[in-house]
């Protein structure tokens, strides 16, 4: 259920219908390879592991050959191309058991969990935010989410646009709170100064800033207003939940 907007690539832009047919399994099965044991599941797999430590720019074909130890031309035998593959992955990482007990005995439990998991899916594959989803190939794990998380937000007494929106509000959410995570890491390792090391760099010029009387509001925030320690994600979310829990309350007393 990740919609990352903006982003390197796009999902969607390779061959749609044998995309689909690959997601669910409907389409003719790829004669055997030279290599046994090779699969569409182990290509997928091998795609996503290199996606987490190297970075989407370096999947490949031929990098997946590699990986693989079989040659490039074995590959097209189980997927089309990387238009293909990417919309592989992305339902790959998106699956989920089918245990739903984590998610709570209400609607509201049911979002904050899906926050957190959603944040920690772009934790674990921060390309993610590389890809442009505003066009999903749906298949089967990302409908398995989808049923999941609207079946236990239903007794909002919602429509169903609504429920859809609801989703999308949080999705959209955890999306720019995870960029900015990534951002932060992105330029502590291009700059090689950790986030304290920066503040500290601008601390002399800005304590003689605040001292001069030109901001006073600021000047008098606490030491804690900027500190690590306050979780700006968790604030945040609750906050949306407070605003969807007055709608319902107001929806049922009309």
């Amino acid at each position: 259920m990740t919609s990352g907007s903006g982003g390197t690539e796009t999902s969607g832009s390779g061959d749609i219908v044998r995309t689909l047919n690959l997601l669910w399994d409907t389409g003719p099965r790829p004669s055997r390879g030279p290599k046994p044991g090779l699969t569409l599941d182990r290509i997928v797999e091998a795609a996503v592991r290199i996606a987490d430590t190297e970075g989407l720019e370096a999947v490949s074909m031929r990098r997946l050959s590699t990986e693989l130890g079989t040659g490039t031309m074995s590959l097209y035998r189980y997927v089309p191309g990387k238009g293909e593959l990417l919309d592989l992955m992305l339902d790959r990482v998106q699956r989920t058991g089918d245990d739903t007990s984590a998610y709570g005995d209400n609607w509201r439990s049911a979002l904050e969990v899906l926050g957190h998991e959603s944040l920690a899916l772009y934790q674990r594959h921060p390309w993610l935010l590389q890809v442009n989803q505003s066009r999903p190939v749906l298949g089967p794990s990302a409908i398995d989410g989808m049923e999941k998380v609207i079946s236990r937000i239903k007794p909002m007494g919602l429509s169903d646009p609504e429920l859809v929106s609801v989703v999308i509000m949080i999705d959209s959410y955890v999306t720019g709170a995870a960029r900015s995570q990534l951002y932060t890491q992105e330029a502590e390792r291009r700059t090689g100064l950790t986030d304290a090391e920066f503040w500290a760099a601008q601390a002399p010029i800005l304590e003689k800033v605040m001292t001069g009387g030109r901001y006073p509001v600021m000047a008098a925030l606490s030491a804690e207003a900027f500190g690590p320690d306050f979780d700006h994600f968790g604030f945040g979310l609750q906050r949306i939940l407070d605003g969807l829990e007055a709608l319902v309350e107001r929806r049922g007393a009309s």
